[in-house]
């Protein structure tokens, strides 16, 4: 009786974690199938984008969050980072997020809903859990470096993920000279 309730237990709780994480359909001839994400492997050499968080951070299909390797874009809404950055900006909070929103706006137009491919560098999770990543539109252009480049980002790099730091130094004082995206405020 015991050995029955606890399986019945297990099996409820497998069922409430992998509510809305699980896939179902049918197996040819009509018979049902039905699957759980424990072990799933995706490939992030293609893989869909569906929902853009801000202007560093995305969501895949998988429904793990990435965020952007090497680049920081303002923030969309009140929290610590936002009073630390209106600190060192001398910004009020509203323009900051003014700004995140453009960022914001600005990669929804690059990946939102597209297939993209993610390269990973020494670290491929953040304290968080999300995935650090280079994430590289299907032209092939780096979304990391096209969000710089445009001025939507500044390089906010950490130890041991550096591997296009120099790239993005570029991109970020080419954008300041031009006064693009965000630099032309």
């Amino acid at each position: 009786m015991r050995i029955k309730f606890l399986f019945s237990l297990l099996l409820s709780a497998i069922f409430i974690f992998s509510a809305g994480h699980c896939e179902a359909g049918l197996y040819p001839g009509g018979k049902f199938k039905f699957t759980l994400p424990f072990g799933k492997k995706y490939n992030y050499n293609n893989i869909l984008v569906t929902r853009v968080i801000d202007g560093d951070t995305i969501e895949l299909k998988s429904r793990e969050r990435v965020r952007l390797i090497g680049i920081d874009t303002p923030e969309t809404y009140l929290g610590p980072k936002l009073e630390r950055d209106s600190e060192r900006t001398k910004r009020d909070y509203k323009t900051i997020i003014a700004m995140g929103k453009r960022a914001t706006a600005f990669t929804k137009k690059l990946v939102d809903r597209k297939t993209v491919r993610l390269e990973f560098d020494i670290e491929k999770k953040d304290r968080y859990g999300r995935l650090l990543a280079y994430v590289y539109l299907p032209d092939g252009r780096m979304l990391n470096a096209e969000i710089v480049k445009e001025g939507f980002a500044q390089v906010y790099t950490f130890q041991p993920n550096v591997k296009y730091v120099e790239l993005f130094k570029k991109l970020q004082k080419e954008a300041r000279e031009d006064k693009k995206g965000l630099w032309g405020e």
